[in-house]
């Protein structure tokens, strides 16, 4: 019998058809009635959750109008292009992102639980083909099989249907939808509650999950692993590395042939979402803060996360050749710390840029302490991070670059990651520009109509602006040529036609974003959102 928690799959697609266009201790027996006690506290919990009747899907913006899930798989070969492809540029735009196969069993469930989708535009010789496809992880199949949203709350099993419900591995429910990483010969999908899932770079067909041939100890992988430029050695850590809410980090260096050559086990300062790393030649940086967890929750029935403003906001510093003994952590404000632009260390200390947040970005992991979430607080500004490894205080120096708020998917010239660089590339909104509410369907304070060359030395913007219907994604720089100076080269990104219901790759150069498109790649339809996106060079998969 369906629960009436599980939203109607005709009405959650149907509800935007109007819109048009528009995120122990004890002794053993104590122990197990204690035990008993939790699991039907968790059942009644769940229970209550489920005789919950959902809203309507009008009334879930993320899911309705532009974004309402498409459901299909494609090739478009010979895409149509406005403006020149430049002859240079060869190779792969990979994208990663979410979209909703069936409908979330609980209405206000976070967008990152939905499911993998993988894509890529091919470019050679001027042409460009596009290919789309799920990322069929474990949890895809047995959702196919079954016709139905099995899985419950964001990371929280417990809140899964009895068919799959499985506590101890939590890892089996990634849906592998936020990063491609491209390494070591392989293309993965990657989301950080799991294990990569390999994919064939060819077809994009899923391979299954990859355990670095039994050398990765951790129950997950980052969505954000690093690549040294110099050595070639890839860098990645696994957070709640031994099970839900547990405090173990587990940190790695992976040859450049894709063998694991070191890991070290740390404990975090409490449990915390740990999205992004930067590292330098020397160090390895995590960033975290304000997003909490803990067993209770789960088994209460809740979303994975909350948020506290109490909690200080946190970045370690682990030398590449430590261990868990050398790990230094630093404490400061109430931050959102999701992405970053990238880390070098200068003498005793380390310069971070980041895009960092003020508080929760989030509405869908909710304060703890049941006050509402806070827009006006969601807001990220490009900072400039001192760490003082010199310094016996446990606190870093902050300053804002650039005095306006910025999109957080921030991306620089891969070639000078772990090494002073000098541009960051990110979306903006800029209420200047005009906008047409009217055909867009949507206000012009919801979309990211530009893309920006942040000059972190001089202060300096230039921006790139889309158009007045048009909705912004993760850019992508690209640089001309292997030895071309830093920020030589293009920057791409996928732009939402709000008005024409359709996607479009919009490709710049990266020195001259003020002049616009050199091309435009133009698809017959609505993309699934990105999260994350790579340039995959041509010839880097051979076969």
């Amino acid at each position: 019998m369906t629960q009436k928690s599980e939203i109607d799959r005709r009405s959650f697609l149907a509800g935007a058809a109007g819109l048009g266009v528009a995120a122990a201790s004890g002794a053993q027996n104590a122990a197990r009635a204690t035990e008993r006690a939790a699991e039907r506290a968790t059942e009644r919990a769940t229970e209550r959750a489920t005789e919950q009747v959902p809203p309507p899907a009008a009334a879930m913006p993320a899911r309705t109008g532009f974004y309402t899930p498409t459901r299909f798989e494609g090739d478009v070969y010979d895409c149509e292009v406005v403006g020149k492809i430049p002859a240079d540029l060869n190779g792969a735009f990979v994208r990663v992102g979410g979209e909703w196969f069936y409908p979330p069993k609980f209405a206000d469930d976070a967008a990152l639980n939905s499911d993998g989708y993988i894509s890529q535009f091919i470019f050679r010789n001027g042409k460009v083909d596009y290919r789309g496809r799920w990322v069929r992880t474990a949890r895809f199949e047995a959702n196919r099989e079954a016709q139905r949203q099995l899985y419950g709350y964001y990371r929280n099993p417990y809140t899964d249907d009895p068919k799959v419900r499985d506590p101890a591995r939590p890892a089996l429910r990634t849906v592998s939808n936020t990063s491609p990483l491209a390494f070591a010969g392989k293309l993965f999908a990657l989301k950080e509650d799991g294990l990569p899932q390999r994919i064939d770079p060819h077809t994009l067909e899923s391979l299954g999950s990859w355990d670095f041939n039994g050398q990765w100890q951790s129950q997950t992988f980052t969505a954000h692993p690093r690549i040294d430029p110099v050595s070639g050695e890839m860098i990645a850590f696994g957070y709640e590395a031994t099970g839900l809410a547990s405090d173990d980090l587990f940190v790695y260096t992976i040859d450049p042939s894709g063998a694991v050559k070191r890991e070290v086990r740390l404990k975090v300062p409490y449990v915390s979402v740990m999205h992004d790393m930067a590292i330098t030649q020397k160090h390895i940086v995590f960033p975290f803060g304000g997003y909490v967890t803990s067993p209770e929750r789960l088994k209460a029935g809740k979303v994975h996360w909350g948020w506290d403003s109490t909690k200080p906001s946190q970045i370690g510093v682990l030398p590449r050749d430590g261990d868990a003994q050398d790990v230094r952590w630093f404490r400061g404000p109430e931050r959102c710390m999701m992405h970053v632009f990238n880390a070098y260390t200068e003498g005793n200390k380390v310069i971070l840029h980041a895009p960092f947040y003020e508080s929760n970005f989030f509405p869908f992991f909710p304060p703890v302490d049941g006050s509402p979430w806070n827009p006006a607080k969601a807001r990220a500004y490009v900072r400039k991070i001192t760490l003082d490894l010199a310094s016996q205080a446990d606190t870093w120096k902050e300053e804002i670059l650039f005095d306006f708020p910025v999109g957080d998917l921030g991306r620089i010239d891969s070639r000078y990651q772990s090494l002073p660089a000098r541009y960051g590339f990110t979306g903006f909104t800029d209420l200047q520009r005009p906008f047409d509410e009217a055909r867009s369907g949507t206000s012009r304070a919801r979309v990211t109509n530009c893309y920006g060359r942040f000059d972190f030395t001089t202060g300096k913007l230039s921006a790139y602006f889309a158009g007045n219907t048009h909705s912004l994604q993760e850019c992508q720089f690209i640089p001309r040529a292997a030895h071309a100076p830093e920020g030589d080269g293009y920057l791409i990104g996928l732009a939402s036609n709000l008005a024409e219901a359709r996607s479009e790759l919009v490709i710049a150069d990266a020195q001259r974003l003020e002049e616009g498109d050199i091309a435009r790649v133009i698809l017959p339809f609505r993309a699934s959102t990105q999260v994350h996106g790579v340039w995959v060079p041509e010839h880097t998969f051979r076969g």
